[in-house]
């Protein structure tokens, strides 16, 4: 502290005086030690005064958002939610970090984007395999089909097989994932993100292999086991898939949130890559077998780039001051002049400046206390993703062009791969792309929750397009093969655009300590939006 103690002069008499110079001497030792005890008293407020600046201002720094644009929030939809106070821990404000603050710390920066590149790759892989396992379909109906000309009873099954492959497929990839989640929230103040990560990569990576191995192998007399393996596949990568993306969700919660889009984003790029991948392999080999080793073999080495991006991101500056300062590794250091505190004082009462480590290590995050703040959140993940797994892919890759012409390599070969997989995708990347200039709805209104609603409607609209084969439902309502492009770009775009803002929003109106705790949930909402849909859509493509 800066207060320093100045004396005052000694005013007794040093030579003689007499009788009086005794008396003298006490009133003037009197006066000292009461004069020392006001600026004593006075430098001991002055610095509990500062302790409690420096703590609130700590604070501050850590409940905000560190948005790197430098646009004016005041000026954009942010203004809508941004509050007054932003050392209540109520709402975690999203406004822009300052450069530097008054202990001489400064934020680094994202040199050549280079963390948003990693993060966004990440999140390419994070929903890789599923995305690859599903866009194969011309492959499954040929590992599938029935290589006998007489159909026994157990043929006819695999012929049913064929028939909700995409729907088997969805339940066993999203409903064993929701226990997954379910264990990595209570998993994650004790296990290292690190661990979960790149576990879950190479998990994710055994998996793909197996599949691509049997690609070449010839399984025609064992139909059925080649299902059953290829379901454990499914349920192992889909699962390590969802410990992979929620760790790093969590872990981009105590990143500026740019970077929790680039995660988003790369999601759907993902599901765009693989299509892309798919269609490029029908066209450059023409046997099924050959297609599916390249499009796996695709798959394959982007999780092994991806194992590479993660090890390179603690190396990197940007992401370093990130990540060390969640684990409270940068916090400037707080030294308490306890000569100064009478008993009982403290410098703050504030225990949230302790590092987030210290305070939450080992214990299960508080579930009440988030849900409270993001509940309506986490139900707009939830129900975007059940409506979207309802009818991508069970009943839109079912969707047939109404002039199909056997042969026709539009009609016939290309049509679903490019107006169901391909436009879905990328209408899907688009609208999460979008969220980076438009940030609208906020994360308070309620437009956000009456969007999500209105995208009921596309189940019915789907249902009453081309779907084939059908037997309940004889109606095809909309006629044009146009109708069907449309709706899937409407319902790809609204997926990534509404999922993308609430999940944007989730981790950041949760105190900073709990923002990994609150991207796992999102997670959670997600897979179980996933997971219920996937059942719904076994029960639709029935009743069509």
């Amino acid at each position: 502290m800066s207060g320093f103690l100045c004396m005052p002069p000694n005013r007794s008499p040093r030579g003689g005086g007499g009788g009086g110079s005794s008396g003298g001497g006490g009133a003037a030792r009197r006066r000292r030690r009461a004069w020392l005890w006001r600026e004593g008293r006075r430098s001991l407020c002055l610095g509990k005064a500062r302790l409690r600046a420096d703590g609130e201002a700590r604070r501050a720094g850590d409940m905000a958002v560190d948005l790197e644009e430098q646009d004016d929030y005041h000026h954009s939809a942010n203004s809508l939610y941004k509050p007054v106070d932003v050392t209540t821990q109520e709402e975690t404000p999203l406004f822009k970090e300052p450069e530097g603050n008054r202990h001489g710390f400064h934020k680094p920066k994202d040199h050549f984007n280079g963390t948003y590149i990693i993060f966004f790759l990440l999140g390419t892989s994070s929903l890789l395999p599923l995305n690859f396992i599903i866009t194969a379909k011309n492959y499954w109906m040929y590992k599938l089909q029935n290589c006998s000309e007489e159909i026994s009873p157990a043929e006819q099954g695999t012929s049913d097989v064929r028939d909700f492959f995409e729907s088997y497929i969805s339940m066993a990839s999203t409903v064993p994932s929701v226990l997954c989640l379910i264990g990595n929230f209570l998993l994650v103040n004790k296990v290292s993100v690190s661990v979960r990560i790149l576990s879950s990569l190479v998990t994710m990576l055994a998996a793909l292999v197996v599949i691509t191995v049997l690609v070449k192998v010839d399984t025609s007399a064992w139909t059925s086991g080649f299902f059953v393996i290829t379901i454990v596949c499914v349920v192992v990568s889909s699962s390590a898939a969802t410990i992979f993306s929620s760790s790093v969700f969590g872990l981009t919660g105590s990143f500026p949130m740019r970077n929790s889009q680039a995660l988003i984003s790369g999601q759907a790029m993902g599901g765009t890559v693989s299509a892309v991948a798919l269609v490029v392999d029908l066209a450059a080999a023409p046997d099924v077998t050959d297609s599916a080793l390249a499009y796996f073999l695709t798959a394959d080495l982007f999780v092994i780039l991806c194992i590479g991006m993660y090890l390179i991101l603690p190396k990197l500056e940007y992401s370093r001051y990130y990540m060390e300062r969640r684990q409270g590794g940068t916090q400037p250091p707080c030294v308490l002049p306890s000569d100064y505190l009478e008993d009982g004082d403290t410098a703050t009462g504030n225990t949230s400046l302790l590092p987030p480590d210290r305070n939450q290590r080992g214990r299960i995050p508080p579930l009440g206390s988030i849900l409270k703040e993001m509940g309506v959140l986490g139900f707009c993940v939830f129900y975007v993703y059940f409506i979207s797994i309802i009818i991508f892919p069970a009943i839109s890759s079912s969707i047939e062009s109404v002039n199909k012409v056997p042969g026709s390599l539009w009609t016939d070969k290309y049509f679903t791969p490019l107006t169901s997989f391909l436009l879905y995708n990328f209408a899907d990347w688009c609208g999460r792309q979008i969220t980076v200039w438009i940030q609208a709805p906020g994360p308070k209104s309620k437009l956000l929750p009456a969007l999500v609603l209105l995208r009921t409607f596309f189940v019915p609209v789907f249902m009453l397009c081309n779907f084939q084969p059908r037997k309940h439902i004889a109606k095809v309502f909309f006629t044009q093969d146009a109708y069907p492009v449309v709706f899937t770009v409407l319902l790809g775009f609204s997926n990534g655009y509404l999922n993308t803002l609430a999940m944007m929003y989730g981790p950041k109106v949760t105190p900073k300590e709990l923002s990994e705790a609150a991207g796992v949930l999102m997670m959670m909402f997600l897979q179980l939006g996933l997971a219920l849909g996937s059942v719904f859509s076994v029960l639709a493509v029935h009743l069509m």
